[in-house]
């Protein structure tokens, strides 16, 4: 059962949304904090100059005032009183009678409680150390401050909080515009359609995006030619050896006489041995040519040398031919095993083919510098120069030889010496005067 791919865009907008969430309670609680602190100073200061103003006014006098009246209705809030040695002698009407606080020494804040009510007090003496003023202020009165302070900041803030939302919904959605036009394109696109992806209006995070996807296509178009054109090589070519099976069929139905039928039979199974080589040949070469990369390691490429002469020496010595291996020594490459063993295969079944019967055929590796080189060379005729500029091209095969082949060999070695990052060189055997192949690893 499918699953819902997640959205990049609700992601985006929770992730959005979580930060602004808590930028919006953090932007609060700091506003609370330096506010808190901030108001606490402002009020201290207060308690602090009104102290100072009623120390200053009964300087000189002895005052016998009665509780001082209620002038404002927030004066509850606010309380005061005067002593003077030891004696109450003035004090607003919520004040207590008792002193706000202990008779501290020095002047300072403390905190006093009445009952429920809890005090922010501040006292103060005078110079002669007689009188003693106390001024102080409910700390509900504060917290009530401080609540329409912040109910002044937050109402804004909690305003502004759905506009950003919205904003970022926006911001959000027009900045993934492109993502989803990208998308579009795509899946109106033709099956066949493999030209690179267009790049306006593309911004630069997309662009790595856009190349993958052109490099993608790129390796797909590859894929499909090289299947098109192995179709159609496998067409082509099976289309002869298949004529000529059915005709020797034909010619073996037809026979009366036993000879005619033996050799009618006889080019049958030649016919059908061409066309199993063929298409060896063209599923080793659409395996090498496929865009998958083969698995590498440490191959021993004298171990392979002496399996292929093996395997190809009876053949050799059908046609008298003499078959050398110099491979003294270890000969290591980094590579694919049965791939290198296709290479060194084809390349002595050349020369197995094409070399006339009698003459020598030699292997030998080598090292030169830190290289391993491989050569294969023959005595045969050789090749002329604009055949031996033709070598590698499909199905290409030398005028006038009579050995069979798909002409499919050669394309075999390029492709294989390329995937293994070897060079390979085509001239005359200064020895025996035929081909020599030299491939050249590292």
């Amino acid at each position: 059962m499918s699953r819902t791919a997640p959205s990049l865009q609700v992601r985006l907008l929770g992730l959005m949304f979580g930060v602004l969430a808590a930028v919006w309670a953090a932007t609060l609680a700091l506003t609370l904090s330096d506010t808190r602190h901030e108001l606490g100073e402002l009020l201290d200061a207060h308690l602090a100059q009104s102290a100072s103003l009623l120390l200053v006014h009964d300087a000189d006098e002895d005052l016998e005032a009665p509780a001082a009246p209620s002038l404002h209705r927030y004066a509850p809030r606010v309380a005061f009183q005067v002593w003077r040695d030891g004696r109450l002698v003035l004090r607003s009407a919520n004040a207590p009678t008792q002193p706000f606080g202990p008779r501290a020494a020095n002047d300072g804040f403390s905190f006093f409680t009445d009952g429920d009510v809890r005090w922010r007090v501040f006292a103060a003496w005078d110079a002669a150390r007689r009188r003693q003023v106390y001024v102080g202020e409910r700390l509900g009165a504060r917290d009530e401050i401080l609540g329409a302070v912040l109910r002044g900041v937050s109402l804004p803030l909690a305003l502004a909080l759905p506009v950003l939302g919205v904003a970022t919904w926006w911001t959000v959605r027009r900045g993934l515009a492109p993502l989803r036009r990208l998308g579009r394109t795509l899946a109106a696109r033709r099956p066949d359609a493999l030209d690179p992806v267009p790049q306006d209006g593309m911004f630069a995070e997309m662009l790595p995006l856009a190349a993958a996807l052109d490099d993608l296509l790129r390796r797909i178009g590859d894929l499909l030619a090289n299947e098109r054109r192995f179709t159609a090589d496998a067409a082509h070519e099976l289309r002869t050896p298949v004529a000529a099976i059915r005709m020797q069929a034909q010619v073996a139905r037809a026979a009366a006489d036993d000879a005619v039928r033996a050799h009618a039979l006889d080019g049958l199974l030649a016919g059908c041995d061409r066309a199993a080589r063929l298409i060896d040949q063209l599923l080793t070469l659409a395996r090498v040519e496929s865009a998958q990369a083969p698995e590498m390691g440490a191959v021993e490429l004298a171990g392979v040398a002496r399996t292929v002469m093996a395997e190809l020496a009876p053949a050799a010595l059908a046609k008298g031919q003499q078959v050398e291996l110099d491979a003294s020594g270890t000969y290591e490459v980094r590579g694919n095993a049965l791939l290198l063993a296709v290479l060194v295969r084809n390349l002595v079944d050349n020369a197995v083919r094409y070399a006339p019967q009698g003459t020598a055929i030699r292997v030998r590796l080598q090292r030169e510098g830190g290289a391993v080189v491989l050569d294969v060379e023959d005595g045969g005729p050789g090749l002329p120069d604009a055949d031996l500029a033709r070598l590698g091209e499909r199905f290409f095969r030398v005028p006038g030889s009579a050995a069979s082949g798909s002409g499919l060999g050669w394309s075999i070695v390029r492709r294989i010496a390329a995937v293994h990052h070897a060079r390979v060189d085509v001239g005359r055997s200064t020895r025996l005067g035929g081909l020599n192949v030299t491939v050249t690893f590292g």
